[in-house]
């Protein structure tokens, strides 16, 4: 079986396409891992007067967040984002959540430049986005054209990519407070 065989037979793209997803977002929350805690707890006051208008709710999570509850958000990323490259490999690059989760990397990386440019200065992201996020997903995104199996990416589809990248974001960090949570009332601490 060679690296562009899959096990529906079909011919798609090889592991490097749809693992490396996963390997470009562990680089990437790396950084994040090693920065977002010190960061936020040294940026929010003056983000917080700076930017009045942002719910006092998202400063006060940033402000309490730790880096156990952002480590534990993380790995539950990694299942979310393993679980897509696993999918994608499965079916040679075809699988629609394979391709939205890139899309949604892809975009998120976006995401980041954009907060850097409004804080004027690093924010966590903002290193590996333009470095490991946008070119891993373009060459991918590339790799899918030229194997056939890319899907339109309409403004629909990519809305879609934003929307998982943002659910599945807030969706581990919910879960992460509630199991150190839990952990606490349990004594796990």
């Amino acid at each position: 079986m060679s690296g562009h065989d899959v096990g529906d037979g079909g011919a798609g793209v090889g592991a490097g396409v749809t693992f490396g997803l996963l390997a470009a977002w562990a680089v990437h929350d790396l950084e994040e891992v090693a920065t977002v805690p010190g960061w936020a707890h040294g940026r929010v006051p003056g983000l917080r007067q700076r930017f009045p208008h942002v719910p006092e709710r998202v400063w006060q999570q940033l402000e309490s967040m730790d880096g156990r509850e952002f480590a534990t958000a993380v790995a539950g990323m990694a299942v979310v984002v393993a679980t897509a490259a696993a999918d994608g490999h499965r079916t040679g690059g075809r699988s629609g959540f394979y391709q939205a989760a890139l899309n949604g990397f892809g975009l998120h990386a976006l995401v980041h430049l954009a907060q850097a440019a409004a804080v004027r200065g690093y924010t966590p992201g903002a290193v590996t986005s333009p470095l490991v996020v946008i070119p891993f997903a373009l060459w991918a995104r590339g790799r899918l054209r030229r194997a056939g199996v890319l899907r339109p990416t309409r403004p629909r589809e990519t809305l879609q990519g934003l929307a998982l990248a943002a659910a599945a974001t807030a969706g581990t960090h919910m879960v992460a407070r509630r199991v150190l949570r839990r952990g606490a009332d349990n004594g796990w601490t």
